[in-house]
């Protein structure tokens, strides 16, 4: 095993599980790993080869006496759906599994974890029945992070032993700098986190909860456009969707919805003017069929815009210009100018998505992620973000998501199937 997703432990784990496991439901073991390649020969590149994860899972002993713990959750960046879910998974994992019954609501991000904060509030059962149902957070979320050894006094200060957060890449560097100040200080408290990101963007994990729920609305915003499109003389629907760095939504949505024309997404440099750029392509396009759907991510294109004067969000990431509004503006002045009439129809679902509550398949994904996050916590390790990996629940280390981005692959196979979905050129005024 290789550091990089060593996970690291707060100590000797000496309390029985107070969980009963049936003898065919055995405990996980730290042994128990899963590689990080699945290719056999030469097909993976040699990349990773005899790297793997720990599983994650119930271990036989714990770290922490549970009826004497204090636990609290705490939930960061922009909104996603199933993130009450994840709440209500850990919050129900904690009383009725470990019998941990102090359990802390964080409210309104990292910032919720200094005596500047609003006061948490605490949560039980009753108080997170039915949250799952809803989208948003009842803890409500920020951006930005306070200095580390600021939190870090006031988990001390409030007794508090392990601290849950749900969030994105932000919130993931955030967990990293105040597990390191924790470290530095020797204190045994534990720092698990959940990755919540809509675009399903954070390294080492396959899905990311929300993801499959942002997809279905995002479908039905297609099929809207490509109704409104098809039902005038030479129409044109243009769909913006979310994505800053990944261009995963966008690409997945084409490919369940089946009416899109044209994908545009952060992975893949476009132009717009000239004989083979994206204008060119929607005219030809509307010439031929009456009518073009197209998709964009928020991120693609940003070329168009100046960096500079775009600046910074509270969480470090540079400002996105609005891709949509901008396609928008030019598709109609291409048209005005070669005097031919459409009728263009712009939708922009991203926070009708953002709001949603999880489907089904997500919900499911949210309680696995939180029970699993739960078992991580008691056994005393820390540091680390509950991935999923080949199907199965993993421990990844938060500082091995550092300067290692996920997004599609434009030599992929999954680019591939979206070039043969939409029948747009491989490349678009480049």
């Amino acid at each position: 095993m290789t550091d990089r997703f060593r996970i690291e432990n707060l100590g000797e784990a000496v309390y029985p599980s107070p969980i009963d496991r049936a003898e065919n439901f055995g405990f996980t073991s730290d042994d128990h790993r899963i590689a990080f390649n699945p290719y056999l020969g030469n097909g993976g590149g040699g990349n990773g080869v005899g790297e793997g994860f720990e599983i994650a899972g119930p271990r036989a002993k714990v770290y922490f006496n549970p009826p004497k713990t204090r636990a609290a959750i705490v939930t960061c960046g922009g909104l996603c759906p199933g993130i009450n879910a994840v709440i209500r998974g850990i919050v129900l994992q904690l009383w009725y599994r470990y019998n941990c019954r102090d359990v802390l609501g964080i409210r309104y991000g990292f910032g919720g974890l200094s005596d500047e904060g609003e006061t948490p509030i605490q949560l039980e059962p009753d108080s997170v029945s039915d949250v799952h149902m809803q989208g948003g957070t009842m803890l409500g979320s920020s951006r930005g992070t306070p200095p580390p050894q600021e939190i870090v006094d006031f988990l001390v200060s409030q007794k508090i032993d392990m601290l849950f957060s749900i969030g994105g890449d932000g919130t993931m560097r955030g967990a990293t700098a105040i597990w390191a100040e924790v470290k530095r200080r020797k204190l045994p408290i534990s720092l698990v986190s959940v990755p919540k990101t809509i675009d399903n963007d954070i390294p080492f994990v396959r899905r990311a909860f929300g993801f499959e729920t942002a997809v279905t609305v995002a479908t039905q915003s297609v099929h809207s456009a490509h109704v409104e499109a098809t039902g005038a003389p030479y129409g044109v629907g243009l769909v913006k969707l979310m994505g800053r760095n990944a261009g995963y939504i966008a690409a997945t949505t084409c490919l369940a919805a089946g009416q899109a024309n044209i994908c545009l997404i952060p992975e893949v440099p476009f132009g717009l003017d000239g004989p083979t750029g994206l204008l060119q392509l929607i005219e030809d396009r509307v010439l031929l069929r009456r009518h073009a759907v197209i998709v964009v991510a928020e991120g693609a294109g940003q070329s168009v815009f100046d960096p500079a004067r775009l600046g910074v969000d509270a969480s470090g990431n540079a400002k996105l210009g609005d891709i949509g509004s901008y396609l928008q503006e030019r598709i109609n002045q291409h048209f005005h100018q070669k005097n031919l009439n459409v009728s263009l129809k712009y939708i922009d679902p991203s926070y009708l998505i953002r709001s949603a509550p999880a489907n089904p398949t997500d919900l499911l994904h949210c309680t696995r992620l939180a029970q699993n996050a739960v078992h991580a916590a008691m056994a005393g390790k820390s540091g680390l973000l509950i991935g999923y990996w080949h199907g199965l629940m993993t421990h990844v280390p938060t500082q091995a998501l550092a300067n290692v981005k996920q997004a599609i692959n434009p030599h992929g196979e999954t680019w591939f199937n979206v070039l043969e979905t939409t029948g747009q050129p491989v490349a678009i005024g480049i």
